[in-house]
């Protein structure tokens, strides 16, 4: 492993590196690229992972974290330079959110699954994966029917019963409640075998994380970086700065030189020779300018535009929660007036998402709301997409009225350029989508927002950003959020436990 810069490596074979820190190097890229269409993800990629290593895999959204794990399970092929994975190694991948397909499915059906043979021991296996993942489901239970936090768990076991040597975890800390992720934190910190996590939750991270790969939008390279994850963001932070102080040193020289030239210039005689020698030492420092990173890149401050009521926009008089499977309800007396904020709380599997579901589609029983009173609904799923449709269609379809120049300033704001515009939905990344969805809001005007788990998929970066704005918006609001700061800077003005009814 060769140096770049204080904890920043490449992939290099030699046998200083197949015996430092952890085992063999188990999986290799060399010189790989990709394109995802037309768009370039990847370009001449190396690195290389050991066995036992725990790894993070950070970047802006977009990056093509999500595609990195793709090719790692081969589901894309690269289209030039080569993927070396050890002889032998089994690969499994718990995904961020439980695919559609298998929604319908039991969760016996769904452990089937996994298998490419059938499981005449599959039950004990089940039982004993379920355990690891501190999930209590009848076995005949349809995942649909699972909460959000529970089907998180689910994804991992799923991952798990494979008996993988190389597991992947694709933000694995969506929709787990504090309990879930204290019980993965342990996991991870105890399990023996390689892993690479996906998440934008830094204090989940550097609890286990002996590394991190950094995968740099601007460039489509990918570096790697020793230590923990603290260290490492600290690390990517201070060579930011310093390429950026290099820069703005050389510039300075530059133009003082270049006024320098100038003036010799117009002296003619031997002053022409010096100007001449001159030019070609600027030509010099220019060379030596650093193309800084520019995938850091966070959205700018922005304000939901709410349309205000004097009435109360929603009244709750009774709410239900789910208590062992089953059922149980419980009179309240929630009042929602503008500038209310409801928090939503309780353990995985207690109806949260569920309640807000009701909520939203006007189903809920005991609920009121005011007539015309539009509501922005954040899906923790983003189920409420239309994935065909392009993403303009879908900033326009939230739009009421206004301008296409308005609609394309809103989408640029949240990192939605132009070229992403005419791709369909489906073809955001899971922070994009979010994006998109907080783009609909300022388009909608919505008098009530309901938020389910708001920070999932977000980059970190971006978080303060989206904490202010929800901080100033003007109407109702009801949220789910298990990221305690998150929640701390919205100010909620009320609770609702739903694992206290």
């Amino acid at each position: 492993m060769k140096k770049k810069q204080a904890k920043q490596q490449d992939f290099q074979p030699n046998k200083a590196a197949l015996t430092a820190n952890h085992g063999n190097v188990i999986l290799r890229f060399d010189n790989v690229s990709f394109n995802y269409g037309v768009k370039p993800v990847f370009n001449e990629v190396s690195f290389g992972v050991r066995e036992g290593a725990k790894i993070t895999v950070m970047g802006q959204n977009g990056a093509g974290k999500s595609t990195l794990f793709d090719l790692i399970m081969s589901v894309h092929a690269p289209e030039d330079g080569n993927i070396h994975i050890q002889k032998g190694l089994t690969i499994s991948q718990a995904a961020q959110v439980m695919p559609r397909e298998k929604l319908n499915l039991s969760v016996r059906e769904f452990f089937q699954s996994a298998f490419t043979e059938k499981i005449y021991d599959i039950d004990p296996r089940i039982k004993k994966i379920l355990e690891v993942v501190h999930l209590t489901a009848p076995f005949e239970k349809k995942i649909s029917e699972l909460s959000g936090g529970q089907q998180a768990r689910l994804l991992l076991a799923y991952a798990l019963i494979q008996k993988p040597d190389i597991l992947l975890l694709d933000e694995p800390t969506n929709n787990l409640d504090k309990q879930g992720i204290e019980h993965l934190t342990k996991f991870l910190i105890e399990y023996e075998k390689t892993c690479l996590v996906i998440s934008h939750d830094a204090k989940f991270l550097n609890a286990f994380t002996h590394g991190v790969l950094y995968l740099d939008s601007y460039t489509r390279k990918i570096e790697y970086y020793v230590g923990n994850y603290f260290d490492v963001v600290s690390e990517i932070t201070a060579r930011i700065e310093r390429e950026r102080m290099k820069n703005v040193r050389l510039e300075k020289d530059i133009s003082n030189r270049k006024e320098q030239v100038s003036f010799f210039a117009q002296k003619g005689g031997h002053m022409r020779d010096v100007a001449k020698k001159m030019n070609e030492k600027i030509k010099e420092l220019e060379a030596q300018l650093v193309e800084t990173r520019k995938e850091d890149k966070t959205i700018r401050d922005f304000v939901i535009p709410a349309t205000l009521f004097p009435e109360p926009v929603m009244t709750i008089t009774s709410v239900s929660a789910i208590k062992n499977h089953k059922p149980v309800a419980k009179k309240v007396n929630i009042v929602l007036k503008k500038g209310e904020r409801l928090l939503v709380s309780g353990p995985n599997g207690v109806g949260k998402t569920y309640f807000l579901n009701s909520l939203a589609n006007g189903t809920a029983k005991g609920v009121a709301v005011l007539p015309g009173a539009e509501i922005g609904y954040y899906r923790q799923d983003f189920s409420g997409f239309d994935m065909n449709i392009s993403v303009y269609k879908a900033l326009s379809d939230a739009m009421k009225s206004g301008s296409d120049e308005q609609l394309r300033s809103t989408a640029a704001q949240f990192l939605l350029t132009s070229d992403i515009l005419n791709n369909k939905v489906e073809s955001l990344s899971e922070g994009q989508k979010g994006l998109l969805c907080f783009s609909q809001f300022v388009l909608q005007r919505p008098a009530l927002l309901i938020l389910d788990e708001p920070t999932n998929h977000i980059n970190f970066r971006h978080l303060p950003v989206i904490a202010r704005a929800l901080n100033k918006y003007e109407g109702a609001m009801i949220l789910i959020s298990h990221m305690s700061e998150f929640v701390e800077e919205v100010k909620v003005t009320q609770t609702l436990d739903l694992g206290a009814l």
